[in-house]
């Protein structure tokens, strides 16, 4: 069975994951279709051992050993699936990384997908965190997914409402956790496109170059540029994005930390609560550029925690605990690690 299947096994899985953090993976094996997991899941020693899917590990924050057989998504392929007269509908394989499908969708004049430029990881990890920003959430650009379930082997579609997408969060991370393997992600990308600058940076941009009308390129740019000034790249510094939720909370509650702090960041959410900027709150608290062992806070954004060097994951585990205590203790609020610590 072996033969047609990539397995590897003693892997080090530092290149493998954002944050450069050193951890064995026991079994590896390369996904590069949906073929390749019927293989697993047929294979009489892979199929019944425990699997952990691995994407492009932007999201992860590994502090042990994996005993699992490490599935790691692989599967290529961007393609403009059709053209309706409402919509683009545009696909990509799992094993994609995000920004190359946007950076693709650009060249090939496919707009609706610029706000979320640069956010680090693959397509197949984006449902799984219904993955967004500048306003925009994967869930709002999404059509349906095929998944291969890890017990039967069989394919499964998906569409967004059986996706049950909420903030940073799905059914893959739910009922589904553990249980499929996202090998294809459809998105729909609305015509005619319209702009999406309901956002502070964004609003600051047009007011700075007086570009009023912008395209959906001038947009990716814009995103690339705030990005970049803001989060570390992990090709240079080890770090996992934005590392903790942005808490939401009641009216009440939000009314009661101004009187408190008068200055804190705040966003008011369709359904009435309000968003508060964890950033802000960490960085309120003293964090900014604080180090434990070889974790730190990056020092121009408060929300990402970075690897400084030979970090562990016992390290960033135990910066965060810190974090989330004095958050706690001078807010009341208890900050969510947005990575899964594994």
């Amino acid at each position: 069975m072996h033969s047609a299947l990539a397995v590897e096994h003693g892997v080090n899985l530092k290149p493998y994951n954002t944050f450069a953090l050193p951890c064995m993976a026991h079994t590896l094996v390369r996904i590069h279709s949906e073929a390749d997991v019927r293989r697993v899941v047929d294979d009489p020693e892979l199929g019944r051992a425990p699997k952990f899917i691995l994407g492009g590990g932007s999201n992860l924050i590994l502090t042990q050993d994996i005993k699992p057989v490490v599935l790691k998504v692989e599967v290529p392929g961007l393609r403009l699936l059709a053209t309706r007269d409402d919509a683009w509908i545009v696909e990509a394989g799992a094993g994609e990384r995000w920004h190359d499908l946007v950076s693709w969708c650009m060249d090939e004049g496919l707009p609706g997908l610029e706000n979320m430029a640069l956010i680090p990881g693959t397509v197949g990890a984006a449902p799984v965190q219904n993955i967004g920003a500048y306003g925009i959430e994967l869930k709002d650009r999404f059509e349906s997914l095929d998944a291969v379930d890890l017990m039967t082997g069989r394919t499964i579609t998906l569409d967004g409402a059986q996706c049950r997408f909420d903030y940073r969060d799905s059914l893959f991370k739910q009922a589904l956790a553990g249980k499929t393997v996202i090998t294809r992600v459809r998105l729909r990308l609305p015509r005619p496109w319209q702009p999406m600058l309901g956002y502070a940076e964004l609003e600051r941009k047009v007011a700075e170059t007086g570009i009023t009308a912008p395209s959906a390129r001038q947009i990716f740019d814009w995103v690339v540029a705030v990005r970049r000034a803001k989060l570390p790249d992990p090709a240079a510094i080890g770090n996992a994005g934005s590392f903790f939720k942005n808490p939401v909370v009641t009216p009440e509650q939000c009314r009661d930390i101004i009187q408190r702090d008068p200055e804190i960041v705040h966003y008011p959410m369709p359904d009435g609560n309000f968003k508060l900027a964890a950033g802000w709150m960490i960085d309120a608290c003293g964090w900014k550029g604080k180090t434990v062992g070889q974790a730190g806070v990056y020092e121009k954004q408060a929300l990402v925690l970075v690897n400084r060097g030979d970090a562990r994951g016992a390290e960033v585990v135990t910066l965060a605990r810190a974090i989330q205590e004095s958050v706690y203790g001078r807010f009341g609020i208890r900050l969510e690690p947005e990575p899964v610590v594994i």
